[in-house]
């Protein structure tokens, strides 16, 4: 029988791949992914604590960050690709050379 504390020990596992995809990326496509999937196990914990206690608003809450997280992805990927082609590469260390 699958428990509370499986899933919740399943959305730590994803939040801290997803954490370590943050902090080691430099390319901003996978950062984009790395957020999507820390995103993805905060919506599992929600559902799985509103599952167990019976409530739908871990539910609402979910579909919200859902909500988010795909106009996130849609803002940031326009960026990315005027990004891309501006200076023909997606790599983080040319963000540095920005200049106003």
């Amino acid at each position: 029988m699958i428990t509370l504390t499986h899933y919740l020990v399943l959305s730590a596992i994803l939040f801290s791949i997803g954490l370590v995809g943050v902090m080691r990326r430099k390319n901003l496509l996978m950062l984009f992914f790395s957020t999507e999937i820390l995103l993805n196990a905060v919506n599992v914990g929600f559902v799985a604590v509103g599952h167990y206690y019976g409530d739908l608003s871990g539910q609402m809450f979910a579909f919200f960050i859902i909500a988010v997280a795909a106009s996130e992805i849609a803002v940031g990927l326009g960026l990315l690709i005027l990004w891309y082609k501006k200076t023909g590469s997606t790599d983080l260390d040319t963000l540095n050379m920005m200049k106003g």
